[in-house]
């Protein structure tokens, strides 16, 4: 018998490109992975299909009148949220702005590209590494998933680990083996 935390309502997360050989796309599709360091085009089409649900929402939003209470309601806190996750600036927070995000926009958000921007992690790449070893946290929570969206409260709260060997943890392993090597060396001494 499965558990209620076994029971989960899967949906798609991303939608494949309709013509898979486009030269164009498949150049800048390229310049993005090596860009924003990720692990494969799908992580790009799964940005691009939350962009692409937030237009629709946008879009159907715009479509009923100003004085509606859906679109009054919706549209709030839809710009509510664009605002939290710094996608949107104070100054143009509109449903017509929404419509002008950009992929870009939303891989700028992602724990992996903010490590990196803040200068913890040598690389894009080492970023990775980083957050997949749980080297990072986000206020007093680990976070080990690179595409994780920081909010812009959070985003000053991006630290190493408490107990990470790059924070205030015990050395790492070859550390420790090191040290015991050179104590070992100064006791023939």
């Amino acid at each position: 018998m499965p558990t209620e935390g076994m029971l989960r309502n899967y949906r798609k997360t991303n939608k494949t490109p309709r013509r898979p050989y486009e030269k164009e796309r498949l150049d800048a599709e390229l310049k993005l992975v090596g860009e924003y360091g990720l692990r494969c085009k799908r992580e790009i089409w799964r940005v691009q299909y939350a962009l692409a649900k937030l237009r629709k929402a946008a879009r159907t939003l715009l479509t009923l009148d100003p004085k509606d209470p859906k679109r009054i309601f919706e549209g709030a806190s839809l710009l509510r949220r664009m605002s939290r996750y710094g996608l949107l600036a104070d100054d143009e927070l509109d449903l017509d702005a929404i419509l002008q995000l950009t992929t870009q926009k939303l891989l700028e958000r992602r724990l992996q590209t903010k490590v990196y921007k803040q200068g913890l992690a040598k690389s894009i790449h080492h970023a990775r590494v980083l957050i997949r070893q749980r080297h990072i946290r986000v206020g007093s929570q680990l976070v080990n998933v690179p595409s994780f969206n920081v909010r812009t409260a959070s985003e000053k709260h991006i630290d190493f680990s408490v107990n990470s060997p790059y924070g205030q943890g015990k050395p790492g392993r070859v550390a420790r083996k090191r040290a015991a090597a050179r104590a070992a060396n100064e006791d023939e001494e």
